[in-house]
């Protein structure tokens, strides 16, 4: 037992000093910087971007998505069996039927899309000055006027989309809290130091692509330290959280409710993904087979860790 307790310790320090490690990283060192950024530098970090974008992308679909449908699926079958145990009526199988048969998982990531997307279009509503250059750009391409659904240009300024970067880093953090929770609940060394290198994994890429989205959207250095500070202090909360309760049964309606917040975080991540990290790595029209394989290749190494993850 006291073995188990130093292993998850351990993989408590080691996940916050990864976060830290990989998050500060574009933020402290000016190379990461593409406002300053010209020629061939400036193309090695749009690559980068790219790159990062399939970060994004595979986090959302083979990790996020994956283990809230998951999740969600296992808590309504606890819940039907549950009620199956509590009635003995004959016609409460075709209900138990009906009930699986309905994607639950698939309408909470939803709901948590069309939330963010709500409060967005709320935002937009009220202050139409935020707009400015963040919801439809008109740019002139060599003659040619080419219209950018949810593009920023090419220099964006701090005051542009600050509702996307706290969305993102508020999912997250919910996502990160999950995972901590994940690996502190773990019965024995083995599957304890297996999920957390499964974490440690995804988790420093995705970190140090929020590092990077952070600069490229102008955020002042000391908010952008704030920023990964607090992210950084997710998991080791959540893993905290389940060395406190290893002891204790989790009710069921506590793993619905996690389940629930695991969706939506999922739902905001693939919001902010697909209108705000993809559109704007790929809005350039140079090198467009390169920034394919970037993004390929992001997306395909957060699958290949989704085996152990």
């Amino acid at each position: 037992m006291e073995q188990l307790l130093g292993i998850k310790l351990g993989c408590l320090f080691a996940l916050l000093a990864l976060t830290l490690g990989c998050g500060l990283t574009p933020i402290c060192f000016k190379w990461f910087q593409i406002d300053a950024a010209r020629g061939h530098h400036r193309r090695v970090l749009r690559l980068l971007g790219c790159i990062s974008a399939g970060v994004f992308l595979g986090a959302g679909f083979m990790h996020m998505t994956a283990e809230a449908l998951e999740e969600i699926e296992s808590q309504i079958q606890k819940f039907v069996v549950q009620n199956r145990s509590t009635s003995e009526r004959n016609s409460s199988g075709d209900a138990d039927s009906a009930h699986m048969e309905y994607p639950y998982g698939e309408l909470i990531i939803s709901l948590g899309f069309f939330f963010i997307f709500f409060l967005e279009s709320l935002a937009l509503q009220c202050c139409p000055g935020a707009a400015r250059g963040s919801t439809v750009q008109e740019e002139e391409w060599g003659g040619a006027h080419i219209f950018e659904l949810h593009s920023h240009g090419h220099l964006p300024s701090p005051s542009k989309s600050p509702l996307r970067a706290l969305v993102l880093l508020l999912s997250l953090s919910f996502h990160s809290v999950f995972e901590g929770l994940a690996v502190g609940l773990q019965p024995t060394v083995a599957a304890t130091v297996q999920l957390c290198l499964a974490v440690l994994a995804h988790k420093g890429l995705v970190v140090f692509g929020v590092g990077m989205r952070l600069v490229q959207l102008g955020t002042r250095s000391r908010w952008a330290v704030f920023s990964i500070l607090l992210l950084a202090l997710m998991s080791p909360l959540g893993l905290a959280v389940g060395l406190a309760v290893t002891e204790r049964d989790s009710e069921g309606g506590q793993g619905l409710a996690q389940a629930v917040l695991e969706g939506v975080a999922a739902g905001t991540f693939l919001y902010v993904t697909f209108l705000e990290i993809l559109p704007r790595e790929l809005a350039s029209p140079e090198a467009p087979l390169a920034k394919w394989s970037c993004v390929a290749a992001g997306f395909a190494f957060m699958a290949f860790i989704a085996l152990w993850a």
